[in-house]
């Protein structure tokens, strides 16, 4: 069992989200829901998205933050190809515009090592509950409708049931919480995205 005082650090992960009508193609596409627990509190950020590219990674961290109006002091990531270039247990090499991101909002990066998924096991049971708990028997429009579910029922629901491991109320527990989260910057991170292309002959390079 992790323990974690207040604070001190969020789990982030990755989870399967339902299949919906992609507006640009007209057919069926897999969404993926980002899951940001805070360990200390269980409260979450939950956001369905259509892919994990560093861009959407990055995009949904400010927008938890944003959420939880405050930034953990680290964040517990498993080693998606978003966040991690390399994985390694004594010296992981951070996917450049994700140690920008982690700069500009002053928090620490703390990969899980590699085939050690416990060390996350706390955002893995909140990813785990929002598939069993939240999609089930509800229907969606569109991404839109989605997200703006989710974030009812992480309000109104799942921030209010009695946690089965902390045995608060994470949405009280987040009271205690968030005074000791750190304060967002007063300007947010320009959150860009770096790309290795190649220059042909012409002198150009495509990207995008």
């Amino acid at each position: 069992r992790l323990e974690f005082a207040p604070g001190e650090a969020a789990q982030v992960d990755f989870g399967a989200g339902p299949e919906l009508v992609d507006p640009a193609t007209g057919a069926l596409r897999r969404t993926w829901a980002f899951v940001m627990t805070l360990a200390f509190s269980r409260h979450q950020y939950v956001e369905f998205v259509w892919d994990q590219s560093v861009r959407t990674w990055l995009g949904c961290h400010q927008r938890a933050f944003e959420w939880f109006g405050a930034v953990p002091a680290r964040l517990i990531i498993d080693n998606p190809k978003c966040a991690i270039t390399r994985a390694c247990r004594t010296d992981p090499l951070v996917q450049r515009a994700y140690a920008e991101c982690a700069e500009g909002y002053g928090f620490k990066i703390d990969p899980c090592p590699p085939a050690d998924p416990q060390k996350k096991g706390i955002v893995a049971a909140g990813v785990k509950y929002v598939k069993g708990n939240f999609l089930p028997l509800r229907t969606f429009r569109d991404l839109a409708d989605l997200n703006a579910q989710a974030q009812r029922w992480v309000m109104e629901e799942a921030g209010r049931r009695i946690h089965g491991t902390t045995r608060g109320v994470p949405l009280d527990l987040f009271g205690v919480e968030r005074p000791l989260l750190r304060a967002l910057p007063a300007i947010a991170p320009d959150l860009g995205s770096w790309h290795r292309v190649v220059v042909h002959r012409d002198c150009h390079v495509a990207h995008d």
